[in-house]
């Protein structure tokens, strides 16, 4: 995972964040609230992202 792209978007009171790893083109989305940081919304894209990762190797 050398890169990773994020993306944001706003729904009312929470955030969608979908994490990208384009070697793989794996993605994760996750739901949010809104009052998390930015690094918090990222860490817990990329933890969903790390465990599809996970699953698809051991398959």
């Amino acid at each position: 995972m050398a890169e990773i792209l994020f993306e944001f978007i706003r729904q009312g009171s929470y955030v969608k964040v979908t994490a990208i790893e384009p070697e793989t083109k794996v993605e994760a989305a996750v739901v949010v609230p809104a009052s998390l940081s930015e690094d918090e919304m990222k860490f817990q894209a990329l933890n969903k992202l790390r465990y599809l990762l996970r699953k698809l190797e051991q398959s």
